[in-house]
């Protein structure tokens, strides 16, 4: 028996704890499957969709990328296929969550000595602003890995 779907859009982003637009963005790429509608053409959904959203939500909490949602949720939909590529997935996003930890460690330590360097004076002199004009007044070439490997937006950096 199929269920009739009855939530809206509203309902489905407030259960699991998101906004409509994150709903209509996830139907979009094609994370979530296209809801049914109305004869007024408003969007209808059901548990399924509950469910599937909120793994979505979940798994990008953890960090997963898209790609990566789109792959499990691939393999969710297969569950009689060996667990092997989801763990070799997950281990692989551990690893660049133990690189970007790693990054901002080297990134604090080296905020930590910039602001323990700076004298309080003007700011003509301020050893903060110094070290931030010259890469090479740094300790760690690792606090400069990029703003992109710390998942900082790409607009964010040219400014």
């Amino acid at each position: 028996m199929t269920e009739t779907p009855s939530l809206g859009i509203g309902a489905l982003a407030r259960r699991a704890g998101c906004q409509p637009e994150t709903v209509r963005y996830y139907e979009q790429i094609g994370l979530l499957h296209a809801a049914a509608r109305t004869e007024g053409g408003q969007r209808r959904y059901g548990e399924e969709a509950v469910r599937r959203l909120t793994f979505i939500r979940h798994a990008r909490d953890f960090g997963f990328s898209v790609e990566a949602v789109r792959e499990l949720l691939a393999m969710s939909d297969r569950p009689d296929m060996c667990c092997d590529e989801v763990d070799a997935l997950a281990k692989h996003h551990l690893e660049e969550v133990e690189s970007r930890l790693q990054r901002l460690a080297a990134l604090r330590d080296e905020l930590k000595r910039m602001i323990g360097q700076c004298a309080g004076g003007k700011v003509e002199s301020c050893r903060i602003i110094e070290v931030l004009s010259d890469h090479r007044l740094c300790d760690s070439d690792t606090a400069h890995g990029g703003a992109h490997d710390l998942g900082e937006p790409p607009t964010a950096r040219r400014s």
